[in-house]
């Protein structure tokens, strides 16, 4: 059965790293069999059906990104119910006021959190949530100036982990809902 699909890819033109040109590799998707794909900004966020099941795609995604690219990647498939559902269960609704200041973090495989080590790098206003597969980051202050951020590999373990701004994955929800 097709179903609309959300991929994330991790470390995707970024800071001048992880070239990968979106338009054509919508192209190269498309003619991997995807269908209706779209992309949000460059940084990885793509929206395709597909009746392959997650395994699946995945595998094909990342076999055209070597293949056709030439990059190694970890990608990141969630349907537009977990999408929507993490979304839904934010434990930081004040981030709406600004929602740069909260990042949705999917994981998957096995996660450990040490949430108390990381708790201690946590200051003015800085908090976190794990919930299920989505660990939610709240730095009031920026991203860029937080601690817990900048130290997070260290205390959250998972087998594939990227993350997005609440701005960002509302962007991608209505484009996935479109």
């Amino acid at each position: 059965m097709e179903q609309t699909w959300i991929a994330l890819l991790r470390g995707v033109n970024v800071g001048g790293t992880g070239k990968l040109p979106m338009a054509d590799f919508r192209a190269a998707l498309s003619a991997a069999g995807f269908g209706n794909v779209r992309s949000y900004i460059q940084s990885g966020n793509l929206v395709f059906t597909s009746d392959q099941d997650r395994a699946t795609a995945t595998s094909l995604i990342i076999k055209v990104m070597r293949e056709q690219f030439d990059l190694e990647r970890p990608v990141l498939l969630l349907t537009v119910d977990e999408l929507r559902a993490a979304l839904a269960a934010n434990p930081f609704p004040e981030a709406g006021a600004d929602p740069k200041t909260l990042h949705l973090i999917f994981l998957t495989g096995d996660i450990s959190l040490d949430a108390n080590g990381l708790r201690a790098l946590c200051t003015q206003g800085e908090d976190f949530l794990l919930t299920g597969n989505t660990f939610y980051l709240h730095t009031p202050n920026g991203f860029g100036r937080s601690k817990p951020a900048e130290k997070l590999d260290r205390f959250l373990k998972a087998g594939a982990v990227t993350a997005r701004n609440l701005n960002s994955c509302m962007k991608i929800l209505a484009l996935a809902e479109s």
